[in-house]
């Protein structure tokens, strides 16, 4: 359950918060460590600008300052002080809940290379407008190709089945193969090359 961290000092807000935020499946926190911090700027002994600085030096989680003041100044000293969203009070409970998701969100795992873009978090390659869904196998092979460009096989036997002893050349010889065929399909053939003695290269 991902931890988000309010700072509000009145008491009904934060108990309001802290409601909603449990009933979306957060778990709401008085102190750090957390996922994403909730902040107001207009607190006791500190601003809330001044929290989020320092904040930020030792943390990446983000920032959402949530308060009543609402001028265009305060909003751009709230991005300055390293916020990545604000919102001003009264906020609405669908749209806070929105923009927790979206700074919540894994970042997308996208590797790009030689007119090749492969989505590892939809199985997809991407050759030009043109695209094709991977096995899993095949996404790991073209994920180390993609990082490396030049794999010998052992490298790609050890990234695919580090866990098996009874793999050999064939097993990887036979994916590479149906790799090249689907390949293809977004006119990407010729993509992977084979390097003699060597291995595989982009």
């Amino acid at each position: 359950m991902q931890r988000i961290w309010i700072v509000e000092d009145d008491e009904s807000i934060r108990e309001e918060l802290s409601a909603l935020l449990r009933g979306n499946g957060y778990l709401p926190v008085q102190a750090p460590p957390c996922e994403l911090a909730l902040i107001d700027v207009n607190l006791p002994g500190e601003s809330g600008f001044e929290l989020c600085r320092k904040w930020k030096e030792k943390s990446s989680a983000p920032v959402i300052f949530l308060t009543a003041r609402d001028t265009a100044a305060d909003e751009l000293a709230g991005f300055a002080a390293g916020g990545d969203d604000y919102i001003k009070k009264p906020y609405n409970a669908a749209v806070l809940l929105a923009r927790i998701a979206r700074l919540l969100r894994p970042e997308k795992r996208v590797l790009s290379a030689e007119g090749l873009t492969l989505d590892e978090d939809a199985f997809t390659l991407w050759h030009g407008e043109k695209s094709v869904t991977l096995t899993k196998t095949e996404q790991r092979i073209l994920h180390c190709l993609l990082q490396k460009r030049l794999c010998s096989k052992q490298m790609l036997m050890e990234e695919l089945w580090s866990d098996s002893c009874y793999v050999d050349e064939n097993t990887l010889y036979v994916n590479i193969n149906r790799l090249r065929e689907k390949l293809r399909s977004p006119g990407a053939e010729g993509a992977v090359q084979t390097v003699r003695g060597v291995g595989y290269r982009l």
